[in-house]
């Protein structure tokens, strides 16, 4: 038989939180008095002093501290349990949110979304465009159901995904293509370098080579190509969305001793898998099934020669 219940626990959360038993009325609803009654009796059950005496102010005794961690862990998995019930009550979701790195290549993040589209006619699907740790972030926060991300998820499941091509490119006329020769990191220092910013809200997260000495840092790749193409600077992109780019000669892969194609590996997370619907559910089974089904990649011929050899 538990000597405690729920209710009091989170009243005892609640006074810790808010900084003092007034303040915990208030953000509980409660009355001041049934706020003191619910935490002397915790203490009186468990024969445990939660809070020390400190004047005015409200501060946790060296058992209270310890409590405090479990009480808070108690509580967050409570939600989870009636978040799962009320998935289980109410069937199959009628919202999908989805955050996708923006690596990812699009035309196959559509044809995954058309196929579970099909199945659930009324899923109303939102998806965030991520950069870096922004899929992650919003998965920590519960903004989102599914990441992907090119990071794993340590507070969730996260399961290897695809990995994506990088290639370093600049405009035809930009000077690095006008030496001649094999560039080196120190040619690299030399010139403007574009990279895209961290979504999250942290912003943390780097990712390639930031050696340049001249960076320009923009919020979307679509940005990067645009300035690239005008010959602003230089990059390493998704080969899979410069394809035409590198086709029709507004963007060339740089001819690198090293590195000049790189490979990043990308993430399948989500938080708790207990609470995803079937259409969430629908939407990784579908993921996994198209990934596992591409065609094998072929080399593009603008990767040809020493440059692709040695990456």
């Amino acid at each position: 038989m538990l000597k405690a219940t729920l209710e009091q626990w989170r009243m005892f959360k609640a006074v810790v939180d808010a900084g003092g038993f007034n303040q915990a009325a208030v953000l509980v609803h409660k009355s001041q008095s049934s706020v003191h009654h619910a935490v002397h009796k915790l203490e009186r059950s468990l024969g445990v002093t939660l809070f020390e005496n400190s004047g005015r102010k409200v501060r946790l005794s060296p058992s209270g501290e310890l409590m405090y961690r479990r009480a808070d862990f108690l509580l967050n998995e409570a939600q989870k349990l009636e978040a799962v019930a009320s998935s289980l009550q109410q069937g199959t979701e009628t919202q999908l949110r989805i955050a996708v790195d923006i690596v990812f290549p699009a035309t196959l993040l559509y044809a995954v979304l058309t196929k579970v589209s099909e199945e659930f006619p009324l899923l109303r699907v939102e998806i965030e465009e991520t950069v870096l740790s922004g899929a992650n972030s919003l998965l920590k926060q519960g903004n989102v159901d599914i990441g992907v991300s090119p990071f794993p998820f340590s507070e969730g499941f996260s399961e290897d995904l695809c990995e994506i091509e990088f290639v370093a490119v600049a405009h035809p006329q930009h000077p690095l293509h006008k030496l001649n020769r094999p560039i080196t990191t120190e040619d690299l220092k030399s010139h403007r370098q574009i990279v895209v910013r961290d979504s999250s809200a942290d912003r943390k997260a780097e990712s390639g080579w930031l050696g340049a000495d001249q960076r320009w840092t923009v919020s979307h790749i679509r940005t990067s190509v645009d300035i690239i193409s005008q010959g602003l600077g230089f990059a390493w992109l998704p080969l899979a969305m410069i394809e035409p780019q590198l086709q029709d000669e507004t963007l060339a892969a740089l001819p690198l001793e090293h590195g000049a194609l790189r490979k990043s590996l990308l993430y399948l997370s989500f938080g708790d898998g207990d609470r995803l619907g079937p259409a969430a559910r629908t939407f990784i089974g579908e993921l996994r099934y198209q990934l596992i089904n591409l065609p094998s990649s072929t080399a593009h011929p603008g990767l040809a020669g020493p440059a692709a050899d040695n990456a």
